[in-house]
Parts: C-alpha cells; sequence; structure tokens
C-alpha cells in the first residue's frame, strides 16, 4: 500500500460519501447475491448495519495517512466478527462486494488505478481483521 494506493483511496471515498445510503444498498444487494448464507449472519433489519458498515468504512479510509494508529481498531473488528460467524472465505466475498459497489458508485472515476488501490488497501484491513480474528479464535 503506497503512498499513492492512500491518496486514491481516500479521492474516491470522498466522492461516495454523498451517496453513502445508495452505496450501503448496493453492497448488501451484492454481498447477499454473490453469497446468499451471509445473510443469516445479519439482523433482519440492515438499517443500522448499513450505518455502521459506512461509519467504519470512513474511520478506515480517513486512518490510512496513520496506519499504525488503525491497526488496533481494525484488529478488534476482526475479533468482534469471530463472534458473528464470519470466516475466512467470507473477506474475499465482501471485498469483491466492495468493488463492485465502488464501481457502481464512481463510474467513470473507478479506474485501473483506483481499483488497484482499493484492493490493496482492502487487502491490507482483511488480513489484519483476519490475523487478529485467528488470534482471537486460538487463544
Amino acid at each position: 500500500m503506497t503512498p499513492e494506493d492512500i491518496e486514491r483511496v481516500q479521492a474516491t471515498w470522498k466522492k461516495v460519501l454523498p451517496i453513502r445510503n445508495t452505496a450501503a444498498e448496493l453492497f448488501y444487494g451484492k454481498l447477499f447475491e454473490m453469497d446468499p448464507q451471509l445473510r443469516d449472519l445479519f439482523p433482519a433489519d440492515l438499517a443500522d448495519q448499513k450505518r455502521k458498515l459506512m461509519m467504519m468504512l470512513n474511520t478506515a479510509v480517513s486512518g490510512l495517512s496513520n496506519v499504525d494508529a488503525l491497526v488496533p481498531a481494525v484488529q478488534e473488528l476482526g475479533r468482534r466478527h469471530v463472534g458473528y460467524g464470519v470466516r475466512d472465505e467470507h473477506y474475499a466475498t465482501v471485498g469483491a462486494a466492495l468493488l463492485w459497489t465502488l464501481e457502481q458508485g464512481l463510474g467513470e472515476a473507478f479506474t485501473d488505478e483506483v481499483k488497484a488501490s482499493w484492493g490493496k488497501v482492502y487487502g491490507v484491513l482483511s488480513s489484519v481483521m483476519q490475523q487478529a480474528a485467528a488470534e482471537s479464535a486460538a487463544a
């Protein structure tokens, strides 16, 4: 994850914020389309979950400039997800749904470079979450 990746992700995230409600709708629609069994991990009413997703993404994207300070929060998120029933294979599905959502929301601004940067950032953050989850489950 380079400074350029961080800059691209933060710049494009600013374009997502005004459409965050639509982005959350798109994300969960795609996620459950890709893996219908994931629906069981969430409450029937997704309104609060959608808000939490957008807040978490905003915190993560904003924190990319200081990854050392961001890592503990991401680790805690990974540990909590163990209790929700999230498994390693779910992270790839979430990543694909996120990239698809960004493509829909950003349109032409979702260039190959932007896609690659978001992929790198998601890869780093999801790896931190998975590692923390594995350590939590082993404890």
